[in-house]
């Protein structure tokens, strides 16, 4: 029976046409598609590992503004007083000079005595000035009353002078005279002796002597009075210099102090018309353009201070920027000019952070600046830019200030593979080979 079933199936097996092997073999689509899977797990891996991506790292903050004059500001009091009247409310869009506030001082007749005060200060200044121009004219006069005292005084010293040199001239003569007495005298006293004259010559010659003597005596007793007088007048000379300096000087430190209580009012002065300025501008006006955020005092109740804010008011951003807050690790990374794409709150946008050119919904930033220290909390900010390379962002409408955003701050481009090997490992972002540690350890090894 076996040999006769296998003769029957013989044939069939021989060509191929076996009808239960048709039905359990694999159509050759099947074979085809399982191959094609198999090479596109097998490629695919591959490909990705190979594959390009951009490294990035993300921070998160809020849109503001690069201009601080275009960030938000509070308005407030210049002077004490209370609110009288608002002529905005909160949501008032507002020009630079519109009225904001009336408020009002609780003195009322607080201007009419800041009045009299600033009239007593215009009469400290006037009186000091009087002051200060008499004891000009007072120093002028007496240095002009000391050069012609002096004057007078050398005048006196020089005939003094003269007096000396007169007397000096007489005692000359007198002594010129005394000591031809003297040689008479004796000439007759030995004519005496010898007989050749008489006693009243040399009574006469003795005479003439002790006149000549005292004559002497009496022109130097002038030449030491002359010469005392002299020594009189230098010293009135110094005394006239001592006294009219000293005078001079005790009249220009009085000018001084008039001169310095002219600087004292006129700064009292400055301060009074500030006062007066303030007060009189007691309707308080928009500093630019922009718009009414909060009101922050109440009509008639609140008593407020100089300095106390009245409202807040959020000025039109013609320059908006980003500030994003960055870890510490990936602050050192970043870099003014680096790529950034931003996703701001409330608009749609889908984002693949390793291929930036397929985001949808996002705009491109560059960065402006890294704030060189943390904000207190291991942050660090930076300020984006928009880039003018790419779209540009939504209007003020759609961007506030205080909008906040998402962002990724672009770095180096480096294959897929590489990035999740860093990823697995906890490495950082490849940092550029410029950088000094890096290049003085490679010069080391080198």
């Amino acid at each position: 029976m076996k040999g006769t079933h296998l003769k029957a199936i013989l044939p069939y097996w021989e060509e191929g046409e076996l009808p239960s092997m048709d039905q359990v073999r694999t159509p050759h689509s099947v074979r085809t598609l399982a191959i094609v899977l198999v090479l596109v797990f097998i490629i695919t891996p591959v490909a990705l590992l190979l594959a390009p991506w951009q490294q990035n790292v993300t921070g998160t903050g809020k849109v503001s503004a690069v201009n601080p004059t275009q960030r938000q500001q509070t308005i407030d009091a210049p002077v004490e007083g209370r609110v009288v009247r608002w002529h905005v409310i909160e949501g008032t869009k507002v020009k630079a000079g519109d009225d904001v506030v009336e408020i009002s001082d609780i003195d009322p007749q607080i201007l009419s005595r800041l009045n009299q005060e600033r009239d007593a200060i215009l009469r400290r200044v006037e009186a000091a000035r009087s002051r200060e121009m008499f004891l000009t004219e007072r120093i002028t006069g007496l240095d002009g009353s000391r050069r012609n005292s002096l004057d007078a005084n050398r005048s006196r010293i020089q005939v003094a002078v003269d007096r000396i040199r007169a007397a000096e001239q007489s005692l000359s003569a007198a002594e010129a005279t005394l000591l031809a007495d003297r040689l008479n005298l004796e000439r007759q006293k030995k004519l005496l002796e010898k007989g050749l004259t008489s006693v009243r010559n040399v009574e006469l010659g003795q005479m003439a002597f002790d006149k000549s003597k005292a004559d002497v005596d009496r022109a130097k007793a002038a030449v030491n009075a002359e010469r005392n007088s002299k020594s009189v007048l230098d010293a009135d000379q110094a005394k006239i210099e001592t006294d009219f300096k000293a005078s001079i000087e005790d009249a220009r430190a009085s000018r001084a102090t008039a001169l310095a209580e002219i600087a004292n009012a006129n700064a009292e002065l400055q301060r009074m018309d500030v006062r007066l300025a303030r007060q009189t501008n007691q309707i308080i006006k928009a500093p630019r353009e922009g718009t009414i955020f909060r009101l922050l005092a109440q009509p008639g109740s609140e008593l407020l201070k100089a300095g106390d804010p009245l409202a807040i008011l959020i000025p039109e951003n013609s320059e908006p920027v980003v500030e994003l807050l960055m870890s510490g690790n990936d602050a050192p990374l970043i870099t003014p000019g680096r790529k950034v794409r931003l996703q701001f709150e409330g608009w749609p946008a889908i984002q693949f952070v390793g291929w930036p050119a397929v985001a949808v919904g996002t705009f491109g930033g560059t960065v402006l600046l890294v704030d060189s220290t943390d904000n207190g909390m291991g942050k660090f900010r930076i300020l984006v830019k928009p880039d003018p390379e790419d779209e540009p962002w939504p209007s003020n409408r759609w961007l506030r200030q205080g909008v906040r955003a998402n962002g990724w701050v672009l770095l180096n481009e480096v294959p897929l593979g590489f990035e999740l090997w860093r990823q697995f490992n906890g490495f950082p972002p490849a940092v550029d080979i410029a950088e000094p540690g890096i290049s003085d350890k490679g010069a080391k090894k080198k």
